[in-house]
């Protein structure tokens, strides 16, 4: 293998598991730091730069950075990544005066469709550079599905409000109540580039015999929800069953719960394990004493005198073909009928864009998506760019802030003429935590430290209202004691070749044996001598130049735990544990926005 060129930023950055996969690239290990010594604004503003929404992530983020959290290494549970992020938010005091102000008019007009999280991104981009931005959306409000789809309970009006009004409170011009209902007339007012991010607002339905006749008391999930959040509903039936496995789903089970349901059942085809709801959410729905029933399709609503009575499933079981494809299958038993007052249906959205003339010269694909440039969001129209569930389906608020942060650079290049699929470098800063030659300024004691559980409300008062939140959120000790489990893998182990003398003492103390001095070879064959088993082959091997010997130091990166124990041992300083800090580029100016 050829020697490792660690200047490339792509190497660390891809070595911070969690920031690595944070679709904003939140530098984790940065703001939980700063967590950790009571910097609380600090840590919110490394947020808000990165994901936008801080507070409202804090509760209802989807955590992809938390599988991903090296602390797995050691043990069953990761950093609570999520629930330190909102500690940073409850616990920040005013950071107004360190938010950017309005940029001075640059003379170009961009349109928005949909206040949702993506829209809210480009607009928080581009205002402070000068932009003239105004927001469209039908409903009365900003915020998108952070406001109609997600419940109270989950997340606070009040959070809402406060982050969307830091973006609207940039100089943000807004259209709320105003549903475009033409593409071709929106880009004849003048606009230099239009953004869409209107969500995917249309929830799938069941096509199923009875369901006209009993459709009064069928519900699709998303429009339920949304009139649930804006007081339109304010109870429902008995008994009701949820249709679906997702987080909407999961959603309208709990929030049914609160609204009278006191026999609350969801139903869901696959297998419990094969949901796409997040594991917590599961956890939450049957705390709250909801069972989830797995392997049956729904077939028919039951009805009499024009009202709903219930609904008949098959049972199914799964089953592997030949080639490994799975398929659910009848079992063969008899139909299982649950009687209900109400039906929730959460098996899915869709993507709608009725508005957009189909002559214009945007292309959609056979799902009715937009055919997009993958790196510039830009359409086949172009200065007509998309994100969010707009774009790609429906997925969750981190992807769509990802999805603005793109966008908006996008829309500066094409307003500036040039080409919206360039994408600015990241900025990287690199420095040695040595303050002695074998102290750091970092503490990284690797222990069995177990997750904190976040203290939850009463689960009787929680149910009895469904604006009161349940999850109560980490006080600053129990945050610092979470914190405190973060391995801090942004601090690089950064290896000197010409300062080893291959004393191989640094691979008998490292406690993963991640350090092999071996010969070098090509990387599969290599893999095969390490000290211990490499089978992760997406992360990569850290491979020196020839030793004096004729040895190369490997080290496995995915099984590296960033303990410093290999610089600490190293009596030539050969090792050195270097913070990377990796700051993903924004649109032109926006990375120098917040005051320090």
């Amino acid at each position: 293998m050829q020697p490792t060129d660690i200047r490339d930023p792509a190497y660390f950055h891809k070595v911070v598991d969690c920031q690595f996969a944070c679709p904003a690239h939140t530098p984790v290990p940065e703001y939980i730091r700063l967590i950790a010594a009571g910097r609380y604004a600090d840590a919110y503003l490394v947020n808000w730069h990165s994901n936008v929404f801080p507070g409202v992530l804090g509760r209802t983020c989807d955590r992809p950075c938390e599988p991903a959290c090296r602390r797995g290494r050691v043990e069953e549970q990761p950093v609570a990544i999520c629930r330190l992020k909102r500690v940073a938010a409850d616990y920040k005091g005013d950071i107004r005066a360190r938010l950017p102000a309005p940029g001075a008019r640059n003379g170009k007009r961009i349109a928005l469709v949909g206040a949702g999280p993506a829209s809210l991104t480009v607009a928080r981009d581009l205002a402070p550079l000068g932009y003239d931005i105004t927001l469209f959306d039908a409903d009365p409000a900003a915020g998108g599905m952070i406001r109609s789809q997600i419940p109270r309970f989950r997340l606070p009006e009040t959070v809402i409000d406060e982050e969307v009004g830091y973006i609207l409170d940039l100089g943000i011009t807004t259209r709320f109540g105003e549903r475009i209902d033409s593409l071709r007339a929106l880009r004849g007012q003048g606009f230099d580039a239009v953004f869409i991010g209107s969500g995917a607002p249309r929830g799938r339905d069941l096509d199923l015999p009875g369901r006209a006749e009993a459709a009064a008391r069928i519900h699709i999930g998303i429009d339920w929800l949304s009139s649930v959040s804006f007081g339109h509903i304010t109870q429902i039936g008995r008994r009701v069953v949820v249709l679906g496995g997702g987080n909407t789903a999961m959603d309208c089970c709990r929030s049914a719960r609160r609204l009278g349901g006191a026999e609350v059942t969801v139903v869901v085809r696959s297998g419990f394990a094969e949901m796409k709801a997040s594991p917590w959410e599961k956890e939450d729905a049957m705390h709250e004493d909801i069972p989830i029933l797995n392997y049956l399709v729904p077939i028919a609503f039951t009805h009499a005198d024009g009202r709903l009575t219930g609904v008949t499933f098959q049972k199914v079981r799964p089953e592997r073909d030949a080639t490994g494809r799975r398929s659910l299958v009848p079992t063969g038993e008899p139909d299982h009928h649950i009687p209900c007052d109400d039906v929730l249906v959460a098996v899915g959205q869709e993507n709608a864009f009725p508005w957009i003339e189909r002559d214009l010269g945007l292309d959609f694909d056979r799902w009715g998506l937009p055919v997009l440039d993958p790196t510039s969001l830009q359409s086949s129209l172009p200065g007509v760019f998309f994100g969010g569930d707009a774009a790609f389906g429906p997925k969750n608020i981190i992807w769509a802030v990802a999805h603005g942060h793109q966008a908006a650079i996008s829309i500066d290049l094409h307003c500036r003429g040039l080409d919206p699929s360039i994408r600015p470098p990241p900025d990287v800063a690199i420095a040695s935590q040595k303050m002695g030659i074998h102290e750091w300024s970092y503490d990284n004691a690797i222990s069995l430290d177990r997750r904190f559980r976040v203290p939850l409300r009463d689960k009787a008062q929680a149910l009895a209202d469904i604006r009161a939140e349940v999850e109560l959120g980490f006080d600053d000790a129990l945050a610092y004691q979470e914190a405190q489990r973060c391995l801090n893998c942004d601090v690089q182990t950064v290896f000197t070749d010409r300062l080893c003398i291959e004393c191989d003492a640094c691979a008998d103390i490292c406690p993963t044996d991640c350090i092999t001095f071996t010969i070098n070879g090509e990387e599969a064959e290599l893999r095969t001598r390490l000290a211990a088993p490499s089978p992760d082959l997406s992360q990569a091997l850290y491979v020196s130049d020839a030793l004096k010997t004729g040895r190369v130091m490997v080290k496995d990166e995915d099984v590296c735990l960033h303990c410093g124990m290999c610089a600490e041992r190293c009596p030539t300083g050969a090792w050195d544990m270097q913070r990377v800090l990796i700051e993903m580029a924004q649109a032109k100016g926006g990375a120098s926005c917040c005051k320090a």
